[in-house]
């Protein structure tokens, strides 16, 4: 771990390159830059998560914590390259003092020439993450409303303020969701009359299931609120029966179909890392988020 302080963009990405170089090695393996825009709270995390992502997609990690209530107007930064934590770089920087207005003037010296930057905003962020000052940079922003303080405020404001390339983990949580679903479809299950989803209180992804159900069902699709956490099961009721899918242990799912016998399905709940490498696999803009979390900032539930 190489620590710089009172030090400047410009320092940073000097140091990482003489680092580089130091190993015998170049950047020119990096896929993209990814920015972290957080707080001293998530951003272990994050950084963690980003970092096993980058064996997947070698990659440029930049997290940024403002502290305008710091001391002083520096930065500060640890910077590691390679080893033990893949093929990617890190730095983490803080921003002190007045300094942590300035993030862009901060990070643009450090993205990589000629590849994509992606954005991600752990808990909070900017009410049109692309019109913010890092998210103009990105091809790809990443937030998280299951970290808000009022996530399904927040999942409204994350749909007006919607632009291609925006996309949030609550959505990504619900892939396996939405697979299973989609090939349930497949089948004749019947005419959908209405369907309830129960799911931990104020849950995001299960606000956006349970959009998703309205729009490709075309019917009600109600949440019954609970003390447990994670979606739990889904009910939907058909001219041909009920159709389940329970997952009372947060690991494995049934489906229950009428006339069918049930299956055993497994559905863990996936950890950062999983969620990352899935969005960092497509940069291009997600339409389905798109109508979904529109629909939902206009309709609600």
């Amino acid at each position: 771990m190489i620590r710089l302080e009172d030090t400047s963009g410009g320092a940073v990405a000097a140091a990482i390159l003489f680092e580089r170089h130091r190993q015998g090695s170049t950047a020119t393996g990096m896929v993209l830059t990814m920015l972290i825009l957080t707080d001293e709270e998530h951003q272990s995390d994050a950084t963690s998560g980003a970092v096993f992502a980058a064996r997947q997609h070698p990659m440029r990690i930049i997290t940024v914590i403002p502290k305008p209530s710091g001391g002083g107007h520096t930065l500060d930064a640890e910077i590691a390259v390679g080893g033990d934590d893949g093929p990617g770089e890190v730095a983490v920087l803080r921003l002190r003092g007045e300094l942590a207005e300035h993030a862009n003037s901060v990070v643009i010296p450090l993205l990589l020439s000629d590849t994509p930057v992606v954005a991600y905003w752990p808990a909070s962020a900017p009410d049109v993450p692309a019109d913010s000052a890092i998210g103009r940079h990105a091809q790809r922003r990443i937030t998280d409303t299951a970290n808000s303080a009022d996530p399904l405020a927040d999942l409204v404001q994350r749909g007006r303020g919607y632009r291609p390339g925006d996309t949030d983990l609550a959505w990504s949580r619900l892939t396996p969701w939405r697979s299973i679903l989609a090939a349930a479809f497949d089948q004749p299950i019947g005419a959908v009359s209405g369907g309830t989803i129960t799911a931990e209180r104020d849950n995001p992804s299960a606000a956006l299931l349970a959009t998703w159900l309205q729009i490709r069902l075309r019917t009600r699709v109600d949440i019954e609120w609970t003390d447990q956490s994670g979606i739990q099961s889904i009910h939907l009721s058909t001219n041909r029966g009920e159709m389940a899918i329970t997952r009372p242990d947060g690991v494995t799912a049934t489906l229950v179909r009428s006339g069918v016998p049930d299956a055993l399905i497994s559905l863990p709940r996936r950890d950062l890392t999983t969620l990352l490498n899935e969005e960092l696999r497509r940069l291009n803009p997600d339409d389905v988020y798109g109508r979904v979390i529109r629909t939902y900032a206009e309709v609600g539930l």
